[in-house]
C-alpha cells in the first residue's frame, strides 16, 4: 500500500474512531448475542454455546449483537439448513441500525433443491445502496459440519473468508469516489426466513413447507472490534491488539482469492455488462481481482 494511502486512511480512523474503544470477545453466544424475532423459532443450548434458528410456515427467527461496532474482525460458525432447503435463506452479516444511511455487509445462503449446491450470496450496501453482488458455490458441503464465516471491516477494506480462505475484496480508494461505509455503526445479525419469491432458480423454486421445521445452527462467535460506545477511549490504530485495522491481503492470500474467483465463483456485479451497459460502479475499478 503506498505511503500516501496509509496516511489518508490513518486520517479518517482519527476522524470516526473518538466514540469508539477496542474490544475482543469470544466464548458464549449468549455473552454476546440476543434473539431478537422469531420467538420459540430461535434456541440458545448447551448453556449459551449453540444457538440454532428454525424456520416454519408461520414464522422465521433471528438473533443481532448486544454491542455496536465501528470497524473490527468478525467470526462465526454455521452450519445449514440440510436436505432440501429450497427457498429458505439463512443469513449472518453486519447492518448499521435505524440510519439515514443504510449499511449492511452480507453473507446470505440459499437454499437449494437435495443434491444441488447451496450459493453463497453476498453483498455490500452504503450511502443507502446495495447492488454489489457477488455469488460462489462453495467447495464443500456447508450442512454436514460447522464451517467459519468471517467479515474484515477497516477503513481500507472489506473482505469475506470463508474457512480463513478470501473469498471477496471490496476496496476504498482515495483516487476514486467510491462508495464505502466507514461512518456508521452496525450490528451482527443472523437470521433464517422464507425467501422462495427469489432464493432458489430466482424464485422457480419453492419452498416445501412439509419438510419444516428448517433449521440453521451457529456457534462459536467471536469479535475483535471497535464498540460503538459514546465517551469511550478510541481505538488504538497502532495497537497489538487492532493488526486488523489495517490488514491487507497478502500474497499468499491474494492467489487464494484468485482460485476461489476462477474456481467458485458464479456471479460479479462487476463483470455484468448488460446490467451496467454505460459502464460498471466506481469501485468495479479498484476491487476486481483478475485472474
Amino acid at each position: 500500500m503506498p505511503s500516501s494511502c496509509s496516511k489518508t486512511h490513518i486520517s479518517l480512523l482519527v476522524i470516526f474512531l473518538f466514540s469508539l474503544h477496542l474490544c475482543a470477545h469470544a466464548g458464549d453466544l449468549d455473552q454476546n448475542i440476543e434473539i431478537n424475532w422469531g420467538n420459540d423459532q430461535a434456541q440458545m443450548l448447551n448453556s449459551g454455546q449453540l444457538l440454532t434458528l428454525s424456520l416454519d410456515r408461520a414464522s422465521g427467527s433471528g438473533f443481532q449483537s448486544k454491542n455496536e461496532y465501528l470497524f473490527g474482525k468478525f467470526h462465526m460458525q454455521l452450519k445449514l439448513v440440510p436436505g432440501n432447503s429450497a427457498g429458505t435463506v439463512t443469513t449472518y452479516y453486519l447492518r448499521s441500525q435505524g440510519s439515514t444511511s443504510w449499511e449492511e455487509i452480507d453473507f446470505e445462503f440459499l437454499g437449494n433443491l437435495s443434491g444441488d449446491p447451496y450459493i453463497l450470496h453476498t453483498n455490500i450496501y452504503t450511502q443507502g445502496n446495495g447492488n454489489r453482488e457477488q455469488q460462489f458455490y462453495l467447495w464443500f458441503d456447508p450442512t454436514a459440519d460447522f464451517h467459519t464465516y468471517s467479515i474484515l471491516w477497516n477503513p481500507q477494506f472489506i473482505i469475506f473468508y470463508v474457512d480463513d480462505i478470501p473469498i471477496r475484496e471490496y476496496k476504498n480508494s482515495v483516487s476514486i469516489d467510491i462508495p464505502f461505509p466507514t461512518k456508521e455503526p452496525m450490528r451482527i445479525h443472523g437470521s433464517l426466513w422464507d425467501g422462495e419469491g427469489w432464493a432458489t432458480r430466482g424464485g422457480s423454486v419453492k419452498t416445501n413447507w412439509t419438510e419444516a421445521p428448517f433449521t440453521a445452527s451457529y456457534r462459536n462467535f467471536s469479535a475483535n472490534a471497535c464498540v460503538w460506545s459514546s465517551g469511550a477511549s478510541p481505538c488504538a490504530v497502532n495497537s497489538s491488539d487492532a493488526t486488523w485495522m489495517t490488514q491487507v491481503l497478502d500474497p499468499k492470500e491474494v492467489e487464494k482469492l484468485k482460485w476461489v474467483v476462477r474456481n467458485h465463483m458464479i456471479y460479479d456485479y462487476c463483470a455484468d455488462s448488460k446490467r451496467f451497459p454505460d459502464g460498471f460502479p466506481p469501485e468495479c475499478a479498484v476491487t476486481v481481482i483478475k485472474e
